[in-house]
């Protein structure tokens, strides 16, 4: 009795790169060459660019297995919807594959550009990779021959490429669109005009260029502002380029005359990256120069070109007059501010600045950061869960009996309290003073929050009872937050973890 079995065939993905044959690699055209069955995706229509692709290497003895979408991009009554037309279609071929290797035969699965981006041959590999040998053949992307037939980099030194289909909503577009360095968005066809939306929403329609067929017959690029929408085929795509200035042996270029400069003044959160909304990343990204304390410029990351100048932190008036006579002059400007810039920080002196008549054409953009409340808030709980005030300790700019007054006003009103600023080297009577005040309409339990560094390598985050506060153990770097009498303080996971929160339901009087 024979009981040999035949041996499974190899399943090979191979990437046949951007279109042009000359651009398959050498190994691809060394499996095609030497496999049994050679498989690709097509339309109803029976056309498959990954056949014309190949299609010198396919021989009489190749066994094709043409695999046809039931669907592209219209409607289908399938019970399961697109979705489920398309998965049903994707375990069928898959199966229609198993036959051949487990006959022993190997199969090619020919995918335009890399297998594995966005390819077709990712949904074959995810159901049969585990069952057979396989072998996944890279090939050169769209987005590589993209960049070449540009003849421009796509990134340089630190800077980030993302990549993003074009089908996803125009806001998210818009919103990593303006965060990132370089882009690249694929799928473009009928998405084009929400893609294009989406550039000019995020401020960078006119550094966008456009890719159609690259490297193919029909091949077209330039700037897509310039582009049709209704001449747009789905093989095209909307790229940013790196922006690093080309090398020209000399000090940064000064922006072109026709360019209108601007002032935004943002807010880099209480700390490092991870604070940064994405239309600051965008912000920092695209300005000509940086306007700041040096200890918030010094958290944004060098880029080639961009002039950084850092200042003291005692001269918000003069750098916010330097900022909008650098935007006088044509440049972008990037004001930058810890925690968000409208919160004790320098979008008021910018403003202040800018209502002189000097500056009355320079436009100037506020954009909103996470404020060193809001981050002490979340790492202690939630104390800010209902109304609460937020009051500056330092005398530098008001009176004493100012604050007090407010502290008086606030505590007695039942408030949460958010103190900014409340003590450093040569402040360091106003935290008790304040501690004083506020037990005469607190009690002594009444939870603090003290924030230090939050955010940043030496945080610290701590809970004591307003009678025991410590004016000592407060610097300029710890936010004070003050519970009202409905503020509650908890413990978890077994005491562990203590939280701090306000109910959001206040008692009714009596």
């Amino acid at each position: 009795m024979n009981t040999e079995t035949t041996a499974p065939g190899k399943l090979y993905g191979v990437g046949l790169g951007p279109g042009d044959p000359s651009l398959m690699t050498v190994r691809a055209v060394e499996v095609i060459a030497s496999a049994d069955v050679v498989a690709y995706h097509s339309a109803r229509h029976g056309r498959s660019i990954a056949r014309s692709i190949a299609a010198k290497h396919l021989t009489a003895d190749h066994i094709e297995e043409p695999l046809v979408y039931p669907v592209t991009t219209e409607t289908t009554d399938h019970p399961g919807g697109y979705r489920g037309a398309l998965d049903e279609f994707y375990e069928e071929a898959a199966a229609r594959l198993a036959v051949h290797l487990d006959a022993g035969r190997t199969v090619a699965v020919l995918a335009e550009g890399d297998p594995l981006f966005y390819g077709s041959y990712q949904h074959m590999h995810k159901r049969l990779a585990h069952r057979y040998p396989t072998e996944v053949i890279p090939g050169v992307t769209s987005v590589s021959a993209a960049a070449a037939r540009l003849g421009e980099p796509l990134v340089e030194a630190e800077e980030i490429l993302t990549i993003l289909p074009g089908t996803l909503p125009e806001e998210e577009l818009a919103a990593r669109l303006a965060a990132t360095d370089s882009a690249v968005v694929m799928k473009l066809g009928r998405t084009f005009g929400k893609v294009r939306g989406a550039l000019e929403g995020a401020g960078r329609l006119d550094e966008a260029r456009y890719v159609e067929r690259a490297t193919m017959e029909g091949e077209r690029t330039g700037r897509l502002a310039d582009v049709d929408p209704d001449s747009v085929p789905y093989f095209s795509v909307a790229v940013l380029p790196s922006r690093v200035a080309p090398l020209t042996g000399g000090p940064a270029p000064e922006p072109p005359a026709e360019q209108r400069g601007e002032v935004v003044v943002v807010g880099t959160g209480p700390a490092g990256p991870l604070w940064l909304t994405p239309e600051t990343r965008g912000a920092l990204a695209a300005a000509d120069d940086l306007v700041g304390y040096t200890t918030y410029v010094d958290r944004v990351p060098h880029r080639p070109g961009q002039r950084r100048h850092g200042s003291d932190n005692r001269v918000e008036s003069e750098r916010a007059e330097f900022a909008l006579e650098l935007a006088r002059r044509g440049r972008r400007v990037a004001v930058v501010s810890g925690g968000d810039p409208g919160v004790f920080a320098m979008a008021t002196a910018v403003l202040e600045a800018a209502s002189q008549d000097a500056y009355a054409d320079v436009p100037v953009r506020v954009l909103p950061g996470v404020t060193a409340a809001n981050a002490a808030a979340a790492r202690a709980g939630a104390p800010l869960g209902h109304d609460y005030a937020t009051i500056s300790l330092s005398d530098r700019l008001k009176p004493w009996e100012v604050i007090a007054e407010r502290l008086a006003a606030a505590a007695a009103a039942d408030l949460v309290l958010a103190l900014y600023n409340p003590g450093s080297r040569s402040r360091t009577w106003q935290v008790g003073k304040a501690r004083e005040l506020l037990l005469e309409h607190r009690a002594p339990d009444t939870p603090v929050v003290l924030g230090r560094d939050v955010g940043g390598p030496e945080e610290s985050v701590r809970v004591v009872r307003l009678g025991d506060l410590d004016p000592a153990e407060v610097d300029m770097r710890t936010l004070l937050i003050v519970g009202s009498s409905q503020t509650r303080v908890s413990r978890r996971r077994g005491g562990a973890e203590q939280i701090v929160w306000t109910p959001r339901r206040y008692p009714p009087e009596g």
